[in-house]
């Protein structure tokens, strides 16, 4: 049974979490998020000085909470990419040396590949073949999966323009809701009416590529053209029905179109209520089991790179190199990371 640490610093969340068997067994989790919301996004070096000073009182809480100590830890893993690069770095120097010091291996993770690990930790290992809906503040992606481990991951479409979350926190912008947009939005619509602005919906019977640009350009005229006489739920509720709509037809269509009878849903979106929703009804609609994880687990979280650490070790994957390097751009091809080196 290998029992992994796991930390994540790809954003503005501290996460560390422990994972023996497949199992979470100790989690912290650190957020800056109240410092950057002046900003109306994330500030680099404000996350990274966070990090630095959440990290260490994070490992220490989820050790407490786990009961073991480091003599018990198997491998570390640490997300490596993408993200900010200051905040990688200081995730990474920090896993490294825990590695070095307790004698360890290091495995890099690509943090989306976390998010779908995540799962793993709710509903158990993920089946053969999957198709994971990636939805997040930073990428929207349909992915084609195996053995999460050991296979390729083959991407069956992404967006042309903003991800689905990068969207719902410009549209909160727009209608001076707060930062960040996502929950804000959720909130906002559940007093509105989701058919009341009939919102476009682009690229639908296209691939399975998305573009939400032209969404946000919609509701931006929608509201300008509005003013004083706004129903802000009305909009919110009408924009988020579009963005749905359009995540779930495609998921569900490439799960078809791919002979594929599990559908997974991941990513900080992934705790919207409506999207949860309207998955669980196409996907009972089709015979598609729909598995999404509990909203703590849908969130930038330590738990999910330690489970795709857990993972590694058992599929017996060479670990990285104390040289490995931060990849802030790190394309999603394997849930494993390489050694730059240097």
């Amino acid at each position: 049974m290998a029992v992994v640490l796991g930390i994540e610093t790809s954003c503005d969340e501290t996460g560390v979490g422990i994972v023996a068997d497949g199992r979470l067994i100790g989690a912290a989790l650190a957020s800056s998020m109240e410092e950057h919301v002046r900003f109306g996004g994330v500030v680099p070096e404000i996350a990274a000085r966070a990090h630095l000073e959440s990290l260490v009182p994070c490992v220490k809480a989820a050790f407490r909470q786990a009961g073991i100590g480091p003599s018990e830890i198997d491998a570390v893993a640490v997300t490596s990419g993408p993200g900010l690069a200051t905040a990688l770095q200081t995730g990474l120097a920090a896993a490294k040396a825990y590695a070095l010091a307790w004698g360890r291996p290091l495995y890099g993770v690509h943090h989306l590949a976390g998010h779908v690990a995540a799962d793993t930790l709710e509903h158990g290992p993920l089946p053969p073949r999957s198709v994971a809906l990636i939805v997040s503040g930073g990428h929207t992606s349909l992915l084609l999966l195996g053995d999460l481990a050991r296979d390729p991951i083959v991407h069956l479409g992404d967006t042309r323009d903003d991800a689905a979350g990068e969207a719902f926190d410009k549209i909160a912008r727009i209608l001076g809701l707060t930062y960040p947009g996502g929950p804000a939005i959720d909130h906002a619509a559940r007093d509105g009416d989701p058919g009341a602005i009939g919102f476009p919906r682009a690229m639908l019977g296209v691939g399975c590529d998305f573009s939400f640009s032209g969404l946000k350009s919609a509701v931006a005229r929608h509201v300008e053209r509005d003013g004083p006489g706004l129903s802000v739920p009305d909009v919110a509720a009408s924009f988020q029905e579009a963005v749905v709509d359009v995540l779930t037809r495609k998921a569900v269509d490439a799960c078809l179109a791919h002979d594929v009878d599990t559908l997974v849903v991941v990513g900080g979106v992934a705790a919207n209520r409506r999207l949860r929703q309207v998955a669980a009804e196409r996907c009972g609609a089709a015979g598609i089991t729909l598995r999404i994880p509990p909203p703590h687990l849908c969130t930038d979280n330590g738990a999910m790179i330690a489970a795709v650490g857990g993972l590694l070790v058992a599929a017996d994957i060479p670990p990285s190199s104390l040289g490995l390097a931060a990849d802030p751009s790190a394309p999603l091809t394997r849930a494993s990371l390489d050694s730059a080196g240097f």
